[in-house]
């Protein structure tokens, strides 16, 4: 069976930087399950994927325009320490949700001085090329209920 719309993919990969540093990787877990053509995984590495088939192996790089996008400095604000209530240290590196015009988003602390607060609204990956390593391990048809709820249930997937 064929990687395509609405069917469900495992894969077993490595995701590595431009360096070569490991990012991320499902060593040492099961295969990673989702369903295709539902925007679960970056369009770059999906797009790579569509008609392999389980055993198949494929070693693709992916500009940041179809993973996380660019890096934006617009999206780099600084805000007054007072607006993190009930946060006893607030350090570069620690990651914040909040509200914005466009929902909830992930902030990333960037710099801590003089009472304000550094923070970079971008993807931690945006502006990355990622090189993904990866093995197609198994593709089903994706159940009614999976599709419903837009992510595969069981093993590799979302757990009720």
């Amino acid at each position: 069976m064929q990687v395509s719309a609405q069917k469900v993919v495992h894969i077993h990969y490595t995701l590595t930087s431009e360096e070569g540093e490991v990012i991320d990787s499902s060593e040492g877990h099961g295969p990673l399950a989702y369903i295709h053509g539902h925007g679960n995984i970056i369009p770059g590495l999906e797009n790579a994927l569509l008609g392999k088939m389980a055993g198949d192996k494929i070693k693709v790089t992916i500009p940041p325009e179809e993973a996380y996008g660019p890096r934006d400095e617009n999206l780099i604000q600084t805000v007054p320490i007072d607006a993190f209530h009930g946060v006893d240290e607030i350090l570069p590196g620690m990651q914040f949700h909040t509200e914005t015009p466009n929902g909830v988003e992930l902030v990333t602390v960037i710099d801590v001085q003089d009472g304000y607060v550094s923070l970079d609204g971008n993807h931690p990956m945006s502006g990355l090329t990622l090189n993904f390593d990866v093995e197609v391990t198994d593709v089903r048809d994706a159940t009614e209920e999976e599709l419903d709820h837009g992510h595969v249930h069981g093993e590799g997937g979302h757990h009720h």
